[in-house]
């Protein structure tokens, strides 16, 4: 079996059923399947083969779940691409993908009249389980991004996981304002609908200003968000929590303030989670028990968590370390980066990179990362990529990225630069607005004489001042 075998029981079981609902109008799953179907053939047409890669460069709408499904069942790889990437990051996933189409707000409108010229019949090609399903870039902390591959039954394992522990079924209705580009959307959200055959109400994107109306009209059970949109939602004056049955948080980690005062507030406690891109869902809080603040709950049914000394020794409760993770979410390795895979894997356990330690009855607590990077309201951010950057730029001589804590997002990047007078802090700051994701752009620039350094010539990051 593979993964859309797993969503059959909505996709056909199901067909006549409304399923989605997007910018006001409704679909059901039978409309979804066809759809999805007439687009794979469209896909075929111009070439897309069996293990080729689609790269999707568009904000949530209904043509990214088509061609997912498309590319799912011609056993092509769905490479879902950041929508606030700029030209550098773009033209590095695309040189690596090497993507046989790539689709785009500009090609999308060429593939729909298209597609709708194709026959409604499912293609057909054999998928293992095992073969690539989709590609995610990754942020890493060192060089450019790498493309984690994950596979059906990586997808699928991860879908009845969340299906399984956060009780979802075909009564649920889904409120998504993540995005689809990101594992917690893809992964989590879409194949948690799809699997269970739920009501989906998806969001091109998350706006506090609107999304009041958007709980009011469509009184969702399950939400899915990131702390910064938690945060957002605590300054609303709407009964957002009635009639819901579960808030779900992932992405960055969750201030146990916000918890507390997100269940006084509204009376419902969220239930904080761990994942990542090359892992997808590792723990969870449980759904019933004790959703304990500070803490990502326990591990999911099936995987393994061990956390482990610099030696590689496993510590005991209380004791802090690196998680290692084990079990049939964890992806295969980098796509064309074995040298990565190498450095990512010790005897078979997946090195996180993230440290913690585990409580006495087996809770995990999450201590920060073992390298610098920054969560910014749920996306990942290298430091090394946008120093690099700085270095470029007239005037800079040295420069080192670093979190700064934010009520909203968790942690925005500054930068701290040691420049001489041709430095001009407004003209950087556009640059690199224009070659950026807005997320990565450097909240502010603090310039120094120098920058703290060890013995050997490493940036003491920790001590570069607030």
């Amino acid at each position: 079996m593979n993964l859309y075998h797993l969503f059959d029981h909505s996709l056909i079981g199901r067909a006549g059923e409304v399923a989605l609902e997007f910018a006001g109008t409704s679909y059901s799953f039978g409309e979804i399947e066809s759809r999805s179907n007439r687009l794979a053939h469209a896909l075929a047409r111009r070439g897309v083969r069996q293990g080729d890669r689609v790269a999707v460069y568009l904000p949530n709408c209904v043509e990214t779940i088509d061609l997912f499904l498309a590319c799912a069942k011609l056993g092509a790889i769905f490479v879902p691409v950041n929508i606030l990437y700029r030209e550098r990051e773009l033209s590095h996933i695309l040189n690596d993908a090497e993507p046989a189409l790539f689709v785009d707000a500009n090609t999308l409108p060429e593939l729909r009249p298209e597609a709708a010229e194709m026959p409604d019949a499912r293609p057909q090609a054999f998928v293992e389980g095992d073969d690539p399903a989709v590609i995610v870039y990754t942020s890493g902390t060192t060089g450019t991004s790498k493309g984690a591959t994950l596979t059906h039954n990586n997808l699928a394992a991860n879908a009845m996981n969340i299906a399984a522990a956060w009780g979802f079924s075909s009564t649920d209705r889904l409120l998504l304002p993540l995005p689809l580009f990101h594992v917690h959307g893809l992964g989590n959200g879409l194949h948690a609908w799809l699997l269970s055959g739920c009501r989906l109400r998806l969001l091109e994107r998350f706006d506090h200003r609107t999304v009041a109306q958007e709980f009011s009209s469509f009184r969702p059970t399950v939400f899915f968000g990131v702390p910064a949109m938690y945060v957002r939602l605590l300054d609303l004056d709407a009964p957002i929590g009635d009639g819901a049955r579960l808030f779900v948080c992932g992405s960055a980690p969750l201030a146990a303030q916000t918890l507390e005062d997100f269940e006084k507030r509204f009376g419902q406690r969220i239930l904080e989670r761990y994942g990542m891109t090359e892992a997808l869902m590792i723990a969870s809080n449980p759904y019933f028990g004790e959703r304990r603040a500070g803490t990502v709950g326990l591990p999911m049914p099936g995987v393994s968590v061990e956390i482990r000394d610099a030696s590689g020794n496993v510590v005991p409760a209380g004791e802090e370390g690196e998680l290692y993770v084990r079990g049939p979410n964890v992806f295969p390795g980098y796509w064309r980066r074995p040298d990565a895979r190498a450095a990512a894997f010790s005897d078979g356990w997946f090195r996180t990179g993230d440290m913690g330690v585990r409580s006495p009855d087996g809770y995990l607590t999450l201590q920060g990362r073992a390298s610098d990077l920054i969560i910014s309201g749920g996306f990942n951010i290298y430091p090394r990529e946008i120093e690099e950057f700085l270095l470029e730029q007239p005037g800079v001589r040295e420069a080192a990225v670093a979190g700064l804590e934010d009520r909203v997002r968790g942690e925005v990047p500054v930068a701290y630069v040691v420049a001489d007078e041709t430095f001009d802090e407004a003209a950087v700051e556009a640059r690199c607005r224009a070659v950026f994701a807005s997320f990565k752009v450097p909240r502010k620039f603090v310039r120094l004489d120098s920058l703290p350094r060890t013995a050997l010539g490493k940036v003491q990051k920790r001590l570069l001042p607030k």
